[in-house]
């Protein structure tokens, strides 16, 4: 037995009866809601729930992998400056470590003995610095006395996860003391842009 409206309204008088004959009307026709489709009213299989699970597993693995890999292009790039620390000609080794943006990156820059022309050639090697927008470029910069003196030679990266190697050239008097910094630089820049690898301290 279905029971009368007035029933169910019961005490309602006034605009609060008058809202819910309004919201009565609007359900009757609307009609009923449509039935649910059958894979829904069945709920989740074991199937579904497996294949969600092993698509979470597939990300995890790609996820670990991915991190293997930079931390074997690490140990080779740190490998590689130790093995070439050792040049008869090496003058002076800096190693570097990445800032800001550039934060997992790392390398190392190898400054040679003055050649008969007062030039000291310079091998920078670096992992890990992002690729940036073309026309843009890294410059490293000979810093005295926490001050850029001047450019040394640019470069850019084509794959962050490759390691680069760059010869460079300082036409400098250099000091005991000096340093050097690798900056990002936008195309036409006349000032040295952000340091994103600087001397490990």
């Amino acid at each position: 037995m279905t029971p009368d409206l007035d029933d169910l309204l019961g005490d309602a008088k006034g605009e609060e009866r008058e809202r819910l004959l309004r919201v009565h009307e609007l359900l009757v026709t609307a009609g009923p809601p449509p039935e649910l489709p059958p894979h829904l009213e069945a709920g989740p299989t074991l199937a579904m729930t497996i294949g969600g699970r092993r698509r979470r597993l597939l990300q995890r693995r790609v996820a670990l992998l991915a991190a293997a890999i930079v931390v074997v292009l690490l140990a080779f790039l740190g490998g590689y400056i130790t093995g070439n620390d050792n040049g008869g000609s090496s003058w002076k080794v800096i190693r570097l470590a990445g800032t800001g943006p550039a934060s997992n990156a790392q390398g190392s820059l190898r400054v040679e003995s003055p050649d008969a022309a007062g030039n000291w050639p310079m091998e920078l090697a670096a992992l890990g610095l992002p690729k940036l927008p073309a026309r843009d470029y890294y410059e490293v910069f000979l810093v005295r006395g926490g001050k850029i003196l001047g450019p040394c030679g640019s470069f850019v990266v084509k794959d962050p996860k490759v390691g680069i190697t760059v010869r460079l050239n300082a036409p400098y008097r250099i000091h005991d003391r000096d340093s050097w910094v690798v900056t990002s630089q936008q195309a036409g820049d006349r000032v040295a842009g952000p340091v994103v690898l600087k001397p490990v301290t």
